[in-house]
C-alpha cells in the first residue's frame, strides 16, 4: 500500500461520516517530534464532535475551530507554510463553495515547498475536482488477532481505498498498522490469512 513518502497534499473520505478509523489511519503517518494543526471547522465538529487535546498524549496538539470552510482553508493554508509542523490535518464538513480546485492546489503547492505533509478530511462530501496528490476512501476494518488472547483486539485495520494519486495506480487495500509501519493484511474483501495476519472477527 503506498503510504505518502513526501509532504503534499493528501484528501481523505470517510466511507461513512460517523466512522473515525482515518483519524487513527492518518496519526499513525504523523511524527511526534514537531507539534501537529489540527482544523476543524463549525460543521465538522456539529457533526462528527470537537477534537480533545488531552486524548493526543504522544503528539503536541494545536487545535483550530473555524468559523466556516473559508476560515478554516485559510488556517490550514498559513499552517502548512510553517515547516515547524510535523502535519497539517483539516476537517471539512459536506461540499462547501470555499473548497475548489484552487483551494486544494494551493494547499498542494504550500505542502511540497515547506515539506510540511497536509491531509484535508471531507466528511459526508464528495469526491469533485481537487488538486490533491493521493485521494482516499478510508472505513474501519476489524482489529488484527491478538495472540495472546483471540477475543480481544490487537493492532487496528483499515479498509484503504486510493482512487486516485499522481504517479501511482489506484487500489484497495485492508491495512494494518503494527510497529510504527503500516503492512498489508488482505485484499479487500479476503479474510482467509494465517492467524498472525488474519483479521479479527
Amino acid at each position: 500500500m503506498p503510504v505518502p513518502s513526501s509532504a503534499t497534499l493528501s484528501e481523505v473520505f470517510a466511507a461513512h461520516p460517523r466512522d473515525g478509523g482515518w483519524a487513527a489511519f492518518l496519526l499513525a503517518q504523523v511524527g511526534g517530534d514537531k507539534p501537529l494543526l489540527w482544523v476543524q471547522d463549525r460543521m465538522a465538529i456539529l457533526e462528527g464532535g470537537r477534537v480533545h487535546p488531552p486524548g493526543f498524549p504522544s503528539h503536541d496538539l494545536i487545535h483550530v475551530e473555524a468559523r466556516d470552510a473559508r476560515d478554516a482553508l485559510w488556517a490550514m493554508e498559513e499552517g502548512v507554510r510553517c515547516s515547524c509542523l510535523s502535519a497539517v490535518i483539516g476537517e471539512l464538513w459536506g461540499d462547501p463553495r470555499a473548497l475548489d480546485f484552487t483551494a486544494t492546489r494551493r494547499l498542494a503547492v504550500a505542502s511540497e515547498r515547506s515539506g510540511t505533509p497536509c491531509w484535508l478530511v471531507r466528511l459526508g462530501g464528495t469526491a469533485n475536482l481537487s488538486g490533491a496528490r493521493m485521494r482516499w476512501r478510508i472505513a474501519s476494518a476489524p482489529s488484527l488477532l491478538n495472540d495472546l488472547d483471540p477475543r480481544a483486539p490487537e493492532a487496528p485495520a483499515w479498509d484503504a481505498e486510493l482512487f486516485r494519486a499522481r504517479g501511482l495506480p489506484p487500489g484497495r487495500w485492508v491495512v494494518a498498522h503494527e510497529a510504527d509501519t503500516f503492512h498489508l493484511v488482505a485484499a479487500a474483501g479476503d479474510r482467509a490469512l494465517g492467524k498472525k495476519r488474519r483479521l479479527y472477527a
